[in-house]
């Protein structure tokens, strides 16, 4: 989490902006981010340097030697500010916006249309003096700070512009395992949170796949997928691919949900938070989706463009709100019965209503399934979240109890979760009893609570302490009117 110190800085630019007449949120967070790339960019190129010097080996600069000016470290020390808001507007940000200039990357598709904003020499110099103070050493920090960016937009918690808090990512990205063979797509990417912290697991895991030139050229063109209907998300989450090494990523302009998306057992692995809220018009559905589930509601429709997209054997991590798990309606059962029938529903994780505040307090579990297209469901694993490592309110400050190291644990060993009583915190449900309660997978439904016993002592004896108690009341109050009658 970022501190109370880095939240003052940010504000500060903030009011900068806002003052310079920059009033629009998102306009604001566009500016900052070109402005943030920017300096990670000449991070990342500094980082490239000092490792081909260690390693006296040649790399390719992505500032050759005419750009060298367009370097956050050069253009930040000129004397002057006019000089240096010519260099940035005139420079540096044509040179941001030709990067990967393929004409069909994502970063050229949507960097396009990209406007530098800032009106003044005066206001860019502060801007930059502020950014310039920041330590935004780790991707947690930049991922907070975006957090933080984003907690200053009113509409946050209703237009569905808000980042999945990044451990929640992480557990979900270590549930399912990304392999180098594998095709990921998150259909509601937002700031593309869910293919980076796939494409960080994918470096760590399995670091010889950069030494196989097909596995190579998969990771970087073929593997990872998004899409979203704000093109400002899409320019954030281009960045942010580049930034995070991936060179082409397969980012759309794409109402996910509609005709226009025509995608049919394409991927293997699904990683989403799709938006909770809203309905559509049948209209603007694709006709495929109704056909799996009849409903105007987003949460379901996703889940069935889910089960469309998935190859065979095709893996799915998403989160969805606690009434998807018990809904009654007929659309509600369907897509359970659906996933649970003809696919293999392998767990349903609860989270706490915290896990996604500030910006909302909604109930919400992470549900992980495979396509079969046959079924295959037996015994579904069910985890009672308690704490994921951050108080649940408003703040969401650090503390001790967290439960996902726990859950990451228990997924990766399942045999030894078959003799555990519905008393715990996990356990497996047959998928008869599922069946048997209409397919409700709420926890609450099958787990089991254990009450304390409290044996109390014969009602005679309490009322004579009670009376006890009384006699003791009135003797001393005796006593204190005689002291003050005195």
């Amino acid at each position: 989490m970022i501190t109370g110190d880095v939240k003052n800085k940010i504000d500060k630019i903030w009011e900068t902006f806002w003052t310079g007449g920059i009033t629009n949120p998102l306009d604001v967070i566009e500016q900052f981010t070109y402005l943030l790339f920017i300096k990670q960019l000449d991070d990342v190129e500094t980082r490239k340097e000092n490792e081909a010097n260690f390693y006296k080996v040649d790399y390719e600069p992505m500032f050759p030697g005419d750009c060298q000016k367009y370097r956050w470290s050069k253009f930040k020390n000129l004397g002057s500010a006019d000089e240096m808001y010519d260099v940035v507007m005139n420079g540096v940000f044509p040179f941001i916006k030709n990067l990967h200039q393929d004409g069909d990357s994502a970063y050229s598709k949507y960097m396009g249309d990209a406007i530098f904003k800032i009106p003044t020499a005066a206001m860019l110099t502060k801007i930059i003096d502020g950014i310039d103070q920041l330590e935004l050493g780790d991707e947690d920090t930049k991922g907070d700070l975006y957090e933080y960016l984003l907690s200053k937009v009113a509409t946050a918690g209703t237009n569905g512009q808000f980042r999945t808090p990044r451990h929640i990512i992480e557990m979900m990205v270590k549930l399912t395992k990304p392999q180098p063979d594998d095709i990921i797509i998150d259909p509601a990417m937002g700031s593309a949170g869910f293919l980076i912290a796939a494409q960080t697991y994918l470096r760590e895991n399995h670091a010889d796949l950069f030494l196989d030139e097909k596995k190579r050229n998969h990771f970087n063109n073929d593997m990872f997928f998004g899409n979203d209907m704000d093109r400002t998300m899409l320019r954030i989450g281009a960045m942010n691919m580049l930034l995070h090494g991936v060179d082409n990523p397969n980012i759309s302009y794409r109402d996910s949900l509609s005709e226009q998306n025509t995608d049919i057992e394409k991927y293997s692995l699904v990683l989403a938070n799709p938006p909770f809220k809203g309905s559509l018009d049948y209209e603007a559905v694709s006709a495929d989706l109704l056909k799996i589930t009849k409903t105007k509601k987003t949460e379901l429709l996703f889940l069935a463009l889910f089960l469309r997209i998935l190859k065979k054997g095709g893996r799915a991590a998403v989160i969805v709100p606690d009434g998807v798990l018990f809904g009654s309606s007929n659309a509600h059962k369907q897509i359970r019965k659906e996933i649970i029938n003809n696919n293999k529903l392998d767990a349903v994780i609860s989270m706490p209503s915290g896990v996604f505040k500030p910006y909302a307090g909604v109930s919400t579990a992470i549900l992980i399934f495979t396509k079969t297209g046959s079924g295959g469901t037996d015994n579904v694993w069910f985890y009672d979240m308690k704490a994921d490592g951050f108080s649940l309110d408003d703040k969401r400050q650090e503390i001790s109890e967290n439960d996902i190291p726990d859950i990451i644990e228990r997924f990766n060993n399942l045999d030894a979760e078959k003799d555990r009583a519905r008393t715990e915190q996990s356990f497996f449900v047959p998928v008869e009893e599922i069946e048997k309660n209409d397919y409700d997978l709420s926890i609450n439904k099958y787990k089991e609570v254990v009450y304390e016993k409290v044996e109390y002592e014969p009602t005679d004896v309490i009322i004579g302490k009670i009376e006890n108690i009384e006699t003791e009341i009135q003797t001393e109050l005796a006593e204190l009117k005689k002291l003050l009658s005195i």
